[in-house]
């Protein structure tokens, strides 16, 4: 793959109804994100998610299953599994070769698995180049 000159950002994904509430939480779409230099992938929900996972570490990715739940949308996760996600559409799922430590609303956690919603991934798997899951 080709030298990045600047980090791609990618969007996360709102349904219109959880775009209301996210921003009455003052998270918005313009600080909800994955972005993908050279060495690292940055995930941000607003002030409820954050992760700096070193590239390194992606072991594969794909597209993920939506939620069991339909209407679930934030952070939320267990024994190092997260799914940070504003719809249920647009999953991107992440396995890592080990864990990282991510922040959910300041508090740290583990973070070896993640299931984004994004507006295009496709394109942010394309720009990846992972293994495929």
């Amino acid at each position: 793959m080709g030298s990045m000159a600047q980090a791609l950002r990618f969007p996360i994904r709102f349904s219109s109804g959880n775009g209301i509430l996210f921003r009455g939480l003052l998270i918005s779409p313009s600080n909800s994100f994955v972005e993908l230099d050279e060495e690292s992938i940055p995930v941000r929900l607003g002030w409820a998610f954050s992760a700096q996972i070193p590239r390194r570490l992606v072991a594969r990715a794909g597209p993920g299953r939506p939620p069991r739940i339909p209407l679930t949308a934030g952070a939320h996760g267990w024994n190092g599994r997260w799914l940070v996600n504003g719809s249920p559409h647009g999953i991107v799922a992440i396995a890592l070769t080990e864990p990282v430590r991510a922040f959910v609303a300041g508090f740290p956690v583990k973070l070896r698995h993640l299931a984004v919603s994004l507006e295009d991934p496709d394109a942010f798997l394309a720009a990846l180049g992972a293994p495929p899951a």
